[in-house]
Protein backbone atom coordinates (compact mmCIF):
# COMPACT_ATOMS: atom_id res chain seq x y z
CA UNK A 1 0.00 0.00 0.00
CA UNK A 2 1.34 3.44 -0.83
CA UNK A 3 1.62 6.19 1.79
CA UNK A 4 -1.06 8.17 -0.06
CA UNK A 5 -3.44 5.21 -0.01
CA UNK A 6 -2.80 4.63 3.67
CA UNK A 7 -3.57 8.26 4.47
CA UNK A 8 -6.88 7.98 2.62
CA UNK A 9 -8.11 4.93 4.57
CA UNK A 10 -11.46 5.49 6.31
CA UNK A 11 -11.68 6.10 10.02
CA UNK A 12 -14.34 3.40 10.38
CA UNK A 13 -16.00 0.69 8.35
CA UNK A 14 -18.91 2.84 7.16
CA UNK A 15 -16.71 5.46 5.54
CA UNK A 16 -16.05 4.39 1.97
CA UNK A 17 -12.56 4.14 0.53
CA UNK A 18 -11.46 4.28 -3.09
CA UNK A 19 -8.02 4.33 -4.71
CA UNK A 20 -9.35 6.42 -7.60
CA UNK A 21 -7.81 9.85 -8.23
CA UNK A 22 -8.29 12.51 -10.91
CA UNK A 23 -5.48 10.68 -12.71
CA UNK A 24 -7.99 7.91 -13.46
CA UNK A 25 -10.18 10.34 -15.38
CA UNK A 26 -9.77 10.65 -19.13
CA UNK A 27 -11.75 11.32 -22.28
CA UNK A 28 -12.53 8.36 -24.51
CA UNK A 29 -13.09 10.66 -27.50
CA UNK A 30 -11.75 13.95 -28.82
CA UNK A 31 -12.85 16.99 -26.83
CA UNK A 32 -15.45 19.29 -28.30
CA UNK A 33 -14.13 22.75 -29.32
CA UNK A 34 -13.76 25.24 -26.47
CA UNK A 35 -16.40 27.46 -28.04
CA UNK A 36 -18.93 24.64 -27.92
CA UNK A 37 -18.01 23.93 -24.32
CA UNK A 38 -18.59 27.59 -23.49
CA UNK A 39 -22.03 27.51 -25.09
CA UNK A 40 -22.88 24.42 -23.06
CA UNK A 41 -21.74 26.20 -19.90
CA UNK A 42 -24.05 29.13 -20.61
CA UNK A 43 -26.99 26.80 -21.24
CA UNK A 44 -26.19 24.83 -18.07
CA UNK A 45 -26.13 27.99 -15.92
CA UNK A 46 -29.47 29.09 -17.37
CA UNK A 47 -30.91 25.63 -16.67
CA UNK A 48 -29.71 25.74 -13.06
CA UNK A 49 -31.10 29.23 -12.57
CA UNK A 50 -34.38 28.13 -14.10
CA UNK A 51 -34.55 25.28 -11.61
CA UNK A 52 -33.77 27.60 -8.71
CA UNK A 53 -36.55 30.03 -9.56
CA UNK A 54 -38.97 27.11 -9.36
CA UNK A 55 -38.83 27.64 -5.60
CA UNK A 56 -40.59 24.96 -3.60
CA UNK A 57 -42.10 23.53 -6.77
CA UNK A 58 -38.71 21.92 -7.48
CA UNK A 59 -39.69 19.22 -4.96
CA UNK A 60 -42.77 18.29 -7.02
CA UNK A 61 -41.99 14.98 -8.80
CA UNK A 62 -42.78 16.06 -12.35
CA UNK A 63 -41.01 19.39 -11.96
CA UNK A 64 -37.93 17.72 -10.48
CA UNK A 65 -37.85 15.05 -13.20
CA UNK A 66 -38.13 17.66 -15.96
CA UNK A 67 -35.45 19.90 -14.42
CA UNK A 68 -33.01 17.00 -14.00
CA UNK A 69 -33.52 15.95 -17.62
CA UNK A 70 -33.00 19.55 -18.76
CA UNK A 71 -29.73 19.82 -16.82
CA UNK A 72 -28.40 16.65 -18.43
CA UNK A 73 -29.41 17.89 -21.85
CA UNK A 74 -27.76 21.27 -21.25
CA UNK A 75 -24.46 19.43 -20.68
CA UNK A 76 -24.85 17.51 -23.90
CA UNK A 77 -25.43 14.23 -22.05
CA UNK A 78 -27.79 11.64 -23.45
CA UNK A 79 -29.83 9.45 -21.06
CA UNK A 80 -30.50 5.79 -21.90
CA UNK A 81 -32.72 3.70 -19.61
CA UNK A 82 -33.10 -0.07 -19.84
CA UNK A 83 -35.19 -2.47 -17.76
CA UNK A 84 -38.10 -1.18 -15.71
CA UNK A 85 -39.25 2.35 -16.48
CA UNK A 86 -39.55 3.39 -12.81
CA UNK A 87 -37.34 3.07 -9.76
CA UNK A 88 -40.15 2.55 -7.24
CA UNK A 89 -41.82 -0.83 -7.02
CA UNK A 90 -45.57 -1.18 -6.51
CA UNK A 91 -46.64 -1.74 -2.93
CA UNK A 92 -47.47 -0.07 0.33
CA UNK A 93 -43.95 1.09 1.14
CA UNK A 94 -41.32 3.06 -0.66
CA UNK A 95 -38.40 1.35 -2.37
CA UNK A 96 -34.75 1.44 -1.36
CA UNK A 97 -32.95 2.21 -4.62
CA UNK A 98 -29.24 1.34 -4.64
CA UNK A 99 -26.72 2.03 -7.39
CA UNK A 100 -23.00 2.10 -8.08
CA UNK A 101 -21.49 5.55 -7.72
CA UNK A 102 -19.33 7.32 -10.30
CA UNK A 103 -20.22 11.00 -10.47
CA UNK A 104 -22.38 13.84 -9.23
CA UNK A 105 -24.14 13.32 -12.55
CA UNK A 106 -25.52 10.04 -11.17
CA UNK A 107 -28.02 12.03 -9.12
CA UNK A 108 -29.30 13.96 -12.13
CA UNK A 109 -29.60 10.77 -14.18
CA UNK A 110 -31.60 8.95 -11.50
CA UNK A 111 -33.87 11.93 -10.82
CA UNK A 112 -34.54 12.15 -14.56
CA UNK A 113 -35.82 8.56 -14.40
CA UNK A 114 -37.92 9.06 -11.26
CA UNK A 115 -37.66 11.66 -8.49
CA UNK A 116 -36.86 9.92 -5.20
CA UNK A 117 -35.34 11.08 -1.92
CA UNK A 118 -31.56 11.15 -2.30
CA UNK A 119 -29.09 10.24 0.43
CA UNK A 120 -25.94 12.25 -0.30
CA UNK A 121 -22.74 13.37 1.40
CA UNK A 122 -23.10 16.56 3.39
CA UNK A 123 -20.50 18.39 1.31
CA UNK A 124 -22.91 18.62 -1.64
CA UNK A 125 -25.09 21.06 0.30
CA UNK A 126 -22.28 23.61 0.07
CA UNK A 127 -21.66 23.31 -3.67
CA UNK A 128 -22.47 26.44 -5.67
CA UNK A 129 -25.84 26.29 -7.42
CA UNK A 130 -26.14 22.49 -7.29
CA UNK A 131 -26.08 22.40 -3.48
CA UNK A 132 -29.03 24.73 -3.12
CA UNK A 133 -30.92 22.79 -5.75
CA UNK A 134 -30.26 19.46 -4.02
CA UNK A 135 -31.43 20.82 -0.68
CA UNK A 136 -34.64 22.24 -2.13
CA UNK A 137 -35.30 18.84 -3.75
CA UNK A 138 -35.43 17.23 -0.30
CA UNK A 139 -32.04 15.50 -0.24
CA UNK A 140 -31.05 13.72 2.98
CA UNK A 141 -27.46 14.49 3.92
CA UNK A 142 -25.05 12.26 5.81
CA UNK A 143 -21.63 12.94 7.28
CA UNK A 144 -19.68 10.01 5.87
CA UNK A 145 -16.98 10.44 8.51
CA UNK A 146 -19.36 10.20 11.48
CA UNK A 147 -20.29 6.73 12.66
CA UNK A 148 -22.39 8.29 15.43
CA UNK A 149 -24.91 9.69 12.92
CA UNK A 150 -25.44 6.38 11.15
CA UNK A 151 -28.20 4.87 13.38
CA UNK A 152 -30.28 8.04 13.14
CA UNK A 153 -29.86 8.09 9.36
CA UNK A 154 -30.98 4.45 9.10
CA UNK A 155 -34.02 5.18 11.27
CA UNK A 156 -34.98 8.18 9.16
CA UNK A 157 -34.60 6.17 5.96
CA UNK A 158 -36.80 3.39 7.38
CA UNK A 159 -39.43 5.93 8.44
CA UNK A 160 -39.53 7.46 4.98
CA UNK A 161 -39.79 4.03 3.37
CA UNK A 162 -42.71 3.12 5.65
CA UNK A 163 -44.41 6.38 4.65
CA UNK A 164 -44.24 5.35 1.00
CA UNK A 165 -41.24 7.49 -0.02
CA UNK A 166 -38.57 5.82 -2.11
CA UNK A 167 -34.99 6.53 -1.01
CA UNK A 168 -31.87 6.44 -3.19
CA UNK A 169 -28.48 5.46 -1.70
CA UNK A 170 -25.00 4.67 -3.00
CA UNK A 171 -23.83 1.77 -0.79
CA UNK A 172 -20.22 1.96 -1.97
CA UNK A 173 -20.05 5.10 0.15
CA UNK A 174 -17.72 6.83 -2.29
CA UNK A 175 -17.20 7.21 -6.03
CA UNK A 176 -15.11 4.85 -8.17
CA UNK A 177 -13.92 5.75 -11.66
CA UNK A 178 -15.26 2.50 -13.14
CA UNK A 179 -18.33 2.37 -10.92
CA UNK A 180 -17.96 -1.30 -10.01
CA UNK A 181 -15.19 -1.17 -7.39
CA UNK A 182 -15.50 -1.38 -3.64
CA UNK A 183 -17.96 -3.28 -1.50
CA UNK A 184 -21.53 -2.37 -0.65
CA UNK A 185 -21.80 -1.16 2.95
CA UNK A 186 -24.63 -2.88 4.75
CA UNK A 187 -26.18 -0.19 6.93
CA UNK A 188 -28.56 1.23 4.33
CA UNK A 189 -30.03 -2.23 3.72
CA UNK A 190 -31.05 -2.42 7.37
CA UNK A 191 -33.49 0.41 6.66
CA UNK A 192 -35.20 -1.72 3.99
CA UNK A 193 -35.40 -4.71 6.33
CA UNK A 194 -36.80 -2.58 9.18
CA UNK A 195 -39.43 -1.05 6.90
CA UNK A 196 -40.29 -4.25 5.02
CA UNK A 197 -39.40 -2.42 1.80
CA UNK A 198 -38.18 -3.83 -1.53
CA UNK A 199 -34.70 -3.05 -2.87
CA UNK A 200 -34.20 -1.84 -6.44
CA UNK A 201 -30.66 -2.39 -7.81
CA UNK A 202 -29.56 0.04 -10.54
CA UNK A 203 -26.39 0.03 -12.62
CA UNK A 204 -24.92 3.28 -13.94
CA UNK A 205 -22.42 3.44 -16.78
CA UNK A 206 -20.94 6.29 -18.83
CA UNK A 207 -19.88 5.91 -22.45
CA UNK A 208 -18.63 8.21 -25.21
CA UNK A 209 -19.88 7.15 -28.62
CA UNK A 210 -20.55 3.73 -27.11
CA UNK A 211 -17.06 3.36 -25.63
CA UNK A 212 -16.75 3.11 -21.81
CA UNK A 213 -15.28 6.30 -20.37
CA UNK A 214 -14.14 7.70 -17.02
CA UNK A 215 -14.57 11.33 -18.09
CA UNK A 216 -17.67 11.75 -15.91
CA UNK A 217 -16.00 10.32 -12.80
CA UNK A 218 -15.79 12.60 -9.76
CA UNK A 219 -13.12 10.98 -7.61
CA UNK A 220 -10.33 11.58 -5.13
CA UNK A 221 -9.38 15.20 -4.60
CA UNK A 222 -11.33 16.33 -7.65
CA UNK A 223 -13.45 19.47 -7.29
CA UNK A 224 -16.82 20.27 -8.78
CA UNK A 225 -15.50 23.01 -11.06
CA UNK A 226 -12.85 20.77 -12.59
CA UNK A 227 -15.32 17.95 -13.09
CA UNK A 228 -17.83 20.28 -14.70
CA UNK A 229 -15.22 21.62 -17.12
CA UNK A 230 -14.34 18.10 -18.25
CA UNK A 231 -17.98 17.20 -18.79
CA UNK A 232 -18.58 20.38 -20.78
CA UNK A 233 -15.82 19.36 -23.19
CA UNK A 234 -16.87 15.68 -23.44
CA UNK A 235 -18.10 14.57 -26.86
CA UNK A 236 -20.83 11.98 -27.31
CA UNK A 237 -21.33 11.39 -23.58
CA UNK A 238 -24.18 9.08 -22.58
CA UNK A 239 -25.24 7.87 -19.15
CA UNK A 240 -26.78 4.42 -19.21
CA UNK A 241 -29.18 3.53 -16.41
CA UNK A 242 -30.03 -0.17 -16.11
CA UNK A 243 -32.99 -0.64 -13.77
CA UNK A 244 -32.97 -4.24 -12.50
CA UNK A 245 -35.77 -6.35 -11.03
CA UNK A 246 -36.51 -5.66 -7.39
CA UNK A 247 -35.24 -7.74 -4.51
CA UNK A 248 -37.79 -8.46 -1.79
CA UNK A 249 -35.89 -9.30 1.38
CA UNK A 250 -37.75 -10.92 4.27
CA UNK A 251 -36.81 -9.70 7.72
CA UNK A 252 -37.13 -13.13 9.37
CA UNK A 253 -35.09 -14.85 6.65
CA UNK A 254 -32.58 -12.35 5.26
CA UNK A 255 -30.06 -10.16 7.02
CA UNK A 256 -28.41 -7.01 5.73
CA UNK A 257 -25.21 -8.86 4.81
CA UNK A 258 -27.12 -11.17 2.49
CA UNK A 259 -29.22 -8.40 0.94
CA UNK A 260 -26.15 -6.20 0.37
CA UNK A 261 -24.36 -9.09 -1.35
CA UNK A 262 -27.36 -9.79 -3.59
CA UNK A 263 -27.67 -6.14 -4.54
CA UNK A 264 -23.97 -5.80 -5.29
CA UNK A 265 -23.99 -8.92 -7.46
CA UNK A 266 -26.92 -7.52 -9.44
CA UNK A 267 -25.49 -4.01 -9.82
CA UNK A 268 -21.92 -4.96 -10.66
CA UNK A 269 -22.52 -8.29 -12.38
CA UNK A 270 -19.40 -10.01 -13.62
CA UNK A 271 -17.62 -6.78 -14.56
CA UNK A 272 -14.24 -6.28 -12.94
CA UNK A 273 -13.28 -2.93 -11.39
CA UNK A 274 -10.23 -1.05 -12.60
CA UNK A 275 -8.96 -1.10 -9.01
CA UNK A 276 -9.28 -3.61 -6.22
CA UNK A 277 -10.35 -2.77 -2.69
CA UNK A 278 -7.80 -3.25 0.06
CA UNK A 279 -8.51 -6.76 1.50
CA UNK A 280 -8.43 -5.56 5.11
CA UNK A 281 -11.42 -3.33 4.46
CA UNK A 282 -13.38 -6.32 3.21
CA UNK A 283 -13.20 -7.74 6.73
CA UNK A 284 -13.99 -4.43 8.39
CA UNK A 285 -17.37 -3.72 6.78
Amino acid sequence: MTDAAAMSLPEHAWAGWSPCTPGCVTHAADRVPASRGARRAAVFVRAVMGAMVSGRRIAEPETLRARAATLLDSLGIRLEVTGDSTLSAPGGTGTLVVANHISWLDILALLAVEPVVMLAKREIAGWPLIGSLATRAGTMYIDRGSLRELPDTVREMAARLRDGQSVMAFPQGITWCSGTGGSFRRATFQAALDAGAPVRPVTLEYVQHGVPTTVAAFVGEDDFGGSLRRVLRADGLTVRVAVHRVLRPMRDVDDRRRVAAQAQATVCGARLPLHQEIPALELAR
